[in-house]
């Protein structure tokens, strides 16, 4: 007789904001923690306005609501990968790093969201200086797209050297390893719709700076389109692979692939 052994999905965590519309936040984080088979959990930071026009405001949580509700998914499970997002006040910043110092949880992918697409501010300027001196060191990998990466840092980024540099300067900041995102980078852009119109799809780029070790990832570029929240579903695929065992430049690719599955997903007409 054939007995398999039952193997519990890997919990995953994710520490952000809510979006009411289901385009970003934890929603986002829970839908791809589950597509890529992990139990998810999530405790909340701030209940945002919007939808995919734009942000109309947000009521923000108190550092010990952020606390009691990472406390009640812990207490009954064993958290295999975390990822944190919104964190909008240094309150809820120094609450969070203080919860993965004290349960032992493990290191997790930290999103630096700054800024919505439409221009509304989701951290504040104090709690930004908090994030760098107190998740910054804890996190297992830093995700910034390029804004991000350049208001962290104060460098300018044109092209991939740029990205090389500025994810050196945020190791150097105290960072383990730091993903950066070339989405935005501008000559990338173009360089997509050039190399589409020649027939050739290879011109998306991301950096990855392990400790050191560099990895550049290029791939086909794909217009985002009307889809939001492609920067937490990447951190949080990520997490989850890393969640399974998975080496961090092999869940980077992982996360790469499904982004982009659900990037032409969305593209499919209805």
């Amino acid at each position: 007789m054939n007995h398999q052994v039952y193997q519990p999905m890997p919990v995953a965590l994710s520490i952000a904001g809510h979006d009411p519309s289901g385009g970003a936040g934890v929603i986002a984080d829970l839908r791809t923690f589950t597509a890529l088979g992990c139990f998810a959990t999530a405790a909340l930071t701030s209940v945002t306005f919007q939808n995919s026009t734009g942000v109309f405001g947000a009521e923000h949580l108190r550092a010990e609501t952020v606390r009691r509700q990472v406390m009640a998914v812990i207490e009954g499970n064993t958290v295999a990968c975390a990822k944190t997002g919104m964190l909008p006040t240094s309150e809820v910043v120094r609450e969070v790093a203080r919860l993965f110092c004290e349960n032992n949880l493990p290191a997790p992918v930290v999103d630096p969201v700054i800024r919505s697409t439409s221009g509304y501010a989701l951290i504040e300027e104090d709690a930004l200086e908090e994030l760098l001196k107190e998740l910054l060191p804890l996190a297992r990998l830093v995700t910034p797209n390029i804004p991000e990466a350049e208001r962290l840092t104060g460098l300018r980024v044109n092209d991939e050297a740029g990205m090389r540099h500025v994810a050196q300067a945020m190791r150097e900041m105290g960072a383990r390893a730091v993903l950066v995102k070339g989405g935005h980078l501008e000559d990338q852009k173009a360089e997509g719709r050039r190399l589409e119109a020649g027939g050739r799809q290879e011109a998306a780029i991301d950096v990855l700076d392990d400790e050191g070790r560099v990895t550049v990832f290029r791939g086909e570029w794909i217009e985002g389109g009307s889809l939001r929240g492609t920067g937490c579903m990447l951190s949080a695929a990520i997490a989850a692979c890393l969640g399974k065992g998975m080496s961090l430049e092999n869940s980077v690719g992982e996360a790469k692939t499904f982004v982009a599955e659900a990037i032409r997903i969305a593209q499919q007409p209805v």
